[in-house]
């Protein structure tokens, strides 16, 4: 299907032009037998695609809360007097473009910035003014940027580490010729494994859907496209692991029979592409990609890696295969599984990074050893990326059962009380929480956890989640896209003092609505940190409600015109037609 070289025939346009000009428009629609309309409405999606001229560098700044706690505003300031640009514009200058975007996996390094895709860390306005200058005087750009460094900051002991040990290339592929597809299937049951980029669903029940459906072809993808604040432990393990990626993969391919692969790259992670791809390159060498792989007959397996371009959303698996179809990265509604109908039509497994290198080591190491590890319900080791009022930032291997106070203790936390698990989608927790556990039975965490002290504001690290959902909701559905816009706007009446206790009611009702009728998981988890902060830091709610009685009655009665429900929603709905 032609269609699916889509994405990257843009970016071919988009790195030799700096935009899609017309004429890449109507060379790609007769070359792929799809229409320019359509080809418009693609790029429009991706927040990375541009249509107007952009400068020869092209600057992201990360504005996720972290960053915003760490000077954000200054940085963005000195890149704005630097380089006489104004962000999220076109200026027609022909050096520098300067645009805001959401996190960028670099939340440990803050503040940080992508310049055509070359991670810039830990920022200063001094140290922005030298890079422009260097830049403007013809410095190579690969020469100045940061190779950003995933601070492992934490590991269990020696026997119970599982992800960050010594790693051999091929070590769990060794195992597939003494055992059938059934043994190897049946370790990943053993040991429990659940899917690690949220939803948590059993690994072994989803590939042994695939391995035993009739579709004629199968697919194992990657969901490489990490995009939640606060997140980068996936960023670890292709940073230093690749290769135990890339081993689950295979094994994934050996039990379903499927023969083509690919691993959708977050393009904010597009600095980590060379090093994908020579590690590629290194398992066709060694026999562990190709044909007859090990020397088994018909086991043949291909990977392809596969660029984003910028939307949150397709973190969402049916939103990812969507994308690479060719199509806007807008989430499928739920009439099949993948492993149904997935990509192109065909049974298909998507797992996330930290899945498939798990799976590896379960192979490796055996599921008895993964089983005296970790609790009950959550076996072996969990990763997790820490951000925020830490003195250190970085990742954590973490055997499943750690508390909170525990890894605040670990990460040198100052005055933690506002504690973040699972990034924005996940659920806030106060101080008197801290004493619960990571794990299926407790608190279930998907992959970050950010730290902010008594001394930050809870409506400032809110509106800025809330912003965040409200741009990267992709639209299709009312609930998310216009509960996002109602949300927000509730979290500026409630910044500019002018709520009132029915506001904090009706938050809540959106937030019921919005949970049961989204489409994808987005809408369905957008409003639950705000929900919950409004109960568990109730006394901070109730003097923001009651600061506000004495003297917005007349000024709330205005502000009901503009916060017209009806007036958003088919406002909402214009804006998408």
């Amino acid at each position: 299907m032609k269609r699916t070289r889509l994405l990257s025939r843009l970016w071919e346009f988009q790195n030799k032009y700096g935009y899609i000009p017309d004429n890449a428009i109507s060379e790609i629609a007769q070359k792929l037998r799809v229409s320019k309309i359509e080809i418009e409405g693609v790029i429009s999606f991706y927040h990375f695609f541009h249509r107007k001229p952009t400068g020869k560098y092209i600057v992201y700044l990360n504005n996720s809360i972290i960053s915003e706690l760490n000077g954000f505003k200054d940085i963005k300031a000195a890149f704005e007097k630097e380089t006489g640009c104004t962000f999220n514009s076109y200026d027609n200058n022909p050096l520098f473009s300067l645009f805001e975007t959401s996190c960028i996996g670099l939340s440990d390094q803050e503040p940080a910035a992508l310049i055509n895709f070359h991670a810039f860390t830990h920022l200063t306005p001094e140290k922005v003014k030298s890079i422009i200058e260097k830049l403007k005087n013809y410095v190579k750009l690969d020469s100045i940027a940061n190779n950003p460094v995933c601070k492992i900051q934490y590991t269990p002991s020696e026997n119970k580490t599982i992800f960050f040990r010594n790693y051999i290339l091929g070590n769990s592929l060794k195992k597939i010729k003494p055992n059938t597809q059934n043994k190897l299937l049946a370790q990943i049951e053993k040991a429990e494994l659940k899917g690690r980029g949220g939803a948590f669903f059993s690994t072994a029940a989803k590939w042994n859907a695939c391995k035993t459906s009739n579709s004629t072809k199968k697919y194992i993808i990657c969901n490489a496209d990490e995009g939640e604040p606060g997140t980068f432990k996936d960023k670890a393990l292709l940073t230093n692991y690749p290769g135990l990626v890339i081993e689950g993969m295979i094994l994934a391919a050996y039990i379903t029979g499927a023969k083509t692969g690919y691993i959708y790259l977050r393009t904010e992670y597009k600095y980590l592409l060379k090093k994908l791809k020579n590690t590629l390159m290194e398992f066709e060498e060694k026999g562990f990609l190709g044909k007859n792989i090990q020397g088994i007959d018909n086991f043949n397996f291909k990977i392809k890696i596969e660029l984003g371009a910028g939307a949150y959303v397709c973190g969402a698996e049916t939103a990812l295969i969507e994308s690479l179809e060719g199509f806007r990265g807008e989430p499928r509604i739920r009439k099949h599984f993948p492993t149904e109908n997935g990509y192109l039509g065909y049974s298909t497994i998507v797992n996330n990074v930290e899945t498939f290198a798990m799976a590896s080591r379960i192979i490796e190491l055996g599921a008895n050893f993964i089983n005296t590890i970790g609790t009950k319900q959550s076996k072996g080791t969990k990763i997790i990326s820490l951000a925020g009022d830490i003195a250190k930032p970085g990742i954590y291997e973490i055997e499943w059962g750690m508390s909170v106070q525990e890894i605040l203790h670990l990460s040198q936390a100052t005055a933690p009380h506002f504690v973040q698990i699972s990034g924005p989608s996940g659920e806030c927790i106060n101080e008197t929480e801290f004493h619960r556990k990571i794990c299926e039975e407790d608190l279930v965490c998907g992959g970050s956890i950010m730290v902010f002290n008594k001394f930050r504001s809870i409506i400032q690290i809110l509106e800025n989640f809330s912003k965040f959902f409200k741009i990267e909701s992709c639209g299709a559905c009312t609930p998310c896209r216009a509960g996002n816009q109602i949300l927000y706007e509730k979290i500026l009446k409630i910044k500019r003092g002018i709520c009132t206790s029915k506001d904090l009611e009706e938050i809540k009702e959106w937030g019921k609505i919005m949970q049961s009728s989204s489409r994808c998981g987005l809408g369905q988890y957008a409003a639950n940190t705000l929900i919950m902060a409004i109960d568990k830091f109730n006394d901070y709610f109730s003097l923001k409600v009651a600061s506000c009685t004495d003297n917005c009655n007349v000024e709330f009665d205005m502000q009901n015109a503009v916060y017209d429900y009806d007036l958003i929603i088919n406002t909402q709905i214009n804006d998408v037609n």
